[in-house]
């Protein structure tokens, strides 16, 4: 994993399916929210961070590109894959054990999130806002 991290911002490139991106990608978020919200709002932003790190990583197997921002508004995350085909939401049944459940819990836990479509590939994204911080 690849990237750099200022006061307010984080960018990191993830390996090509690297699923030790997921854990690092907690890590380098918990850094930049150190001093941001509560530790429950911190909580929320690596879990959802790692569940779009990870749905990137198994579903493309491509690299992915992290960016986290901090702002007067709150944090905003983007993981961006260079597959076109976009996610959905799907409530998961018993059958799916542990996966198909991280749109949801993005779904659930951000105060927004959504799909941007580029020209090659998309980016999904959270916001919290700082208020609720």
């Amino acid at each position: 994993m690849k990237g750099q991290a200022s006061a307010d911002r984080l960018r990191r490139t993830l390996g090509r399916a690297d699923l030790r991106a997921v854990p690092e990608s907690r890590r380098a978020l918990r850094e930049l929210l150190r001093h941001w919200g509560t530790p429950e709002r911190s909580e929320v932003a690596e879990l959802l961070t790692s569940e779009l790190v990870t749905n990137a990583l198994v579903h493309t197997g491509d690299e992915a590109v992290l960016t986290a921002t901090v702002g007067p508004r709150g944090l905003r995350v983007e993981v961006r894959d260079f597959v076109d085909r976009e996610p959905r939401p799907r409530r998961p049944s018993v059958d799916d054990g542990t996966h198909g459940r991280g749109l949801v819990l993005v779904e659930s836990l951000a105060d927004g999130w959504g799909v941007r479509k580029h020209r090659v590939g998309k980016s999904v994204w959270f916001e919290l806002g700082a208020d609720a911080a």
